[in-house]
C-alpha cells in the first residue's frame, strides 16, 4: 500500500507532498509508537517538532 501512496505523489501537484514518519514515546508507559503524515514540503519541521 505504501508503494501507491508514494507513487500517487510523484504525479502532478503531489511533488509538493512527502511522507514522514516519526517515533514518539508514551509518557504512560514509555514505549514507541510511530506516526505517519503526508506534510507538505513546507511544513515538514513543523511536523516533527510537535
Amino acid at each position: 500500500m505504501a508503494k501507491k501512496v508514494v507513487a500517487s505523489l510523484q504525479t502532478g501537484k503531489g511533488k509538493n507532498y512527502t511522507k514522514c514518519i516519526k517515533m514518539v514515546k508514551s509518557p504512560a508507559t514509555g514505549s514507541y509508537s510511530f506516526e505517519e503524515g503526508i506534510v507538505h514540503m513546507d511544513l515538514i519541521k513543523d511536523f516533527f517538532e510537535k
